[in-house]
């Protein structure tokens, strides 16, 4: 386009725009009147009735398809099998008979009987008998004196469980003997002397109790036991022990009470030494331990108290305890790696009888006294380096005042006519000891058929009276280990090592007095004990039991021997009535 084309055409735009505005005139103010509003209306609608009609080239023609089929014969000899579903192996159940009766008979003429039956009077109510023994006719070389000894225990339950509560009742007698046959070396007693010793010690123990447990209830549990216990030399002990757990749920937390009873009564007519009569004892404790336990994830913390009041009736001497029981643990790890601490105390009353159980050949004129343990502050982890090894590591400081120590008695006593004076028994002697102890135990679950358990112990004591803490071990370790071989066969091993220990040798006897008393070593020894059985059916079973089989000629108190290899075979059989 030009540039006079261009001048003409805007000349001609800007001349027909001028004139439609000059073309417009002014609206002026008029009235206007509306006869009637403007109604609207639609016309009919005629619908089209006609089709577009195709045209011929869009059409396709469809072609036919013809095909056939050629069959070749193929030889094969595949015959496929019928299909069958997986089954999963179910392993059968253990029968679990309501009886059994073991016997068994070995070296040094041991041997071991035990039998249990429980009794359904109902479906709620149970009866069972428990009757044990284990004895030996002794036979150790070098003992002059006789070293026999046999355990005999009789228990009687009645059982009963229904929807609410559940209830035992029970009622038992044991009936032990021991001999004092660890005579000092430097007695060199003639056989005349020898002769007129007997080291027959019996101890006759009779027990009842009962516990109950409510479910659905604040009051959880309770239970009792009264136990009378004698020996050979009149001594009388009678001691009653009840424990009672009250539960509450406050805002979502666990607040639990427990509460105790401790009535003692020991009673001793025979007198070592110094002693002008016989010795009475008589204690009555009384406690209660309220505790709050809080549940917070990973973290478990249980809040403690524990407040006790002691009578000691024959003395007029009464006290007053309060000891901590706090403990924490918390997850770090989830189930591989646990911490935990804690600071527990609590009051423990000996008795007789549980001196006895720890050393039979202590002698029937013992003290006895309450031990007030202070606190047992202990720090420690435990959980898993694997899905088959556990471990649990601790260390600990315990305070305990008046702790019992087993010390031997001196040899010989002014009179010399009990057959326990000739330095062949022990006494209780009571003293503040402190302990130290690093602990730690490593579990194998391999299977259900392989389990192994190995646990150490390291101790270090401080005495303020005594000079050692008699007959306490430095060092203590066992190992722990069932296989279960095949279905049928099975075995075991137990494995434990004691440290040294310390005595004291010391003369009562004015013939003797020329040696000073004196602190003398005991060796630390290993004893391996192991077990075989062969089961034949789910009712019968036989099995060989070997202990000390390293033949150690050990001593577990002082001049006490034990028993070089020790072999048993016996059977179990299981049945129903």
């Amino acid at each position: 386009m030009n540039k006079v084309s261009i001048k003409g055409s805007l000349f001609l735009s800007l001349f027909l725009l001028s004139g439609v505005l000059f073309a417009q005139d002014p609206i002026g103010s008029e009235t206007v009147t509306v006869i009637k509003p403007y109604t609207p209306e639609v016309g009919d609608a005629n619908k089209i009735r006609e089709s577009p009609v195709r045209a011929d080239s869009v059409d396709l023609e469809k072609k036919p398809v013809k095909y056939s089929i050629f069959s070749v014969p193929v030889a094969s000899t595949f015959t496929p099998s019928k299909g069958r579903a997986t089954t999963v192996e179910r392993s059968r159940p253990v029968k679990v008979f309501d009886n059994y009766a073991t016997l068994g008979f070995g070296n040094y003429t041991n041997a071991l009987a035990e039998f249990y039956s429980n009794l359904e009077v109902n479906r709620s109510d149970n009866f069972g008998i428990y009757l044990r023994h284990n004895s030996s006719q002794g036979g150790i070389d070098g003992v002059v004196l006789d070293d026999k000894f046999y355990d005999t225990e009789m228990n009687l339950s009645y059982t009963s469980r229904n929807r609410d509560l559940g209830w035992k009742t029970e009622v038992g007698g044991e009936h032990q003997l021991f001999n004092w046959y660890g005579l000092d070396p430097l007695a060199n007693l003639s056989d005349t002397e020898l002769a007129t010793i007997d080291p027959k010690q019996n101890y006759y123990s009779v027990y009842a109790g009962g516990e109950i447990e409510l479910y659905d209830s604040f009051f959880d549990n309770a239970e009792a036991t009264f136990r009378h216990t004698g020996d050979s030399y009149k001594t009388a002990e009678n001691h009653f022990d009840a424990t009672g757990t009250f539960e509450f749920n406050i805002a979502d937390e666990l607040i639990t009470t427990n509460i105790y009873a401790d009535i003692l009564n020991s009673k001793f007519e025979e007198t070592y030494f110094n002693t002008a009569s016989g010795m009475d004892f008589t204690f009555m404790n009384f406690g209660i331990n309220p505790s709050l336990l809080v549940l917070r994830d990973d973290l478990t913390l249980d809040l403690g108290l524990a407040f006790f009041y002691s009578m000691d009736a024959e003395n007029s001497d009464n006290n007053f305890y309060i000891y901590p029981r706090v403990s924490a643990s918390y997850r770090l790890a989830g189930e591989y790696f646990t911490a935990y601490a804690g600071v527990e105390g609590d009051l423990e009353q000996n008795t007789y009888y549980n001196f006895v159980q720890r050393n039979p050949y202590v002698s029937p004129n013992t003290e006895i006294r309450p031990t007030n343990k202070e606190y047992n502050a202990y720090v420690g982890a435990k959980g898993k380096l694997s899905n088959s090894i556990g471990y649990n590591l601790r260390g600990s400081y315990v305070s305990e005042l008046d702790k019992s120590l087993f010390r031997r008695n001196p040899y010989g006593s002014i009179d010399n006519e009990s057959d326990y004076t000739y330095g062949n028994s022990f006494n209780v002697r009571y003293d503040d000891v402190r302990t130290l102890s690093v602990f730690g135990e490593i579990s194998v679950d391999v299977n259900r058929d392989f389990r192994l358990a190995i646990n150490a112990e390291a101790f270090d004591y401080s005495t303020d009276t005594e000079t050692e803490a008699w007959n306490l071990p430095d060092f203590k370790a066992s190992l722990n280990a069932d296989y279960q071989i095949t279905e049928k066969w099975y075995a075991g091993t137990n494995i434990f090592y004691v440290g040294e220990r310390k005595d004291l040798r010391s003369f009562g006897d004015p013939q003797l007095m020329d040696t000073a008393p004196e602190t003398i070593n005991l060796d630390s020894y290993l004893d391996l004990n192991a077990h075989l059985g062969y089961r034949f059916n789910e009712q019968l079973s036989a099995f060989v039991k070997g202990s000390n089989l390293l033949n150690n000629d050990y001593m577990r108190w002082t001049n006490f021997q034990v028993q070089g290899i020790q072999v048993l075979a016996g059977v179990t059989y299981k049945f129903d009535f």
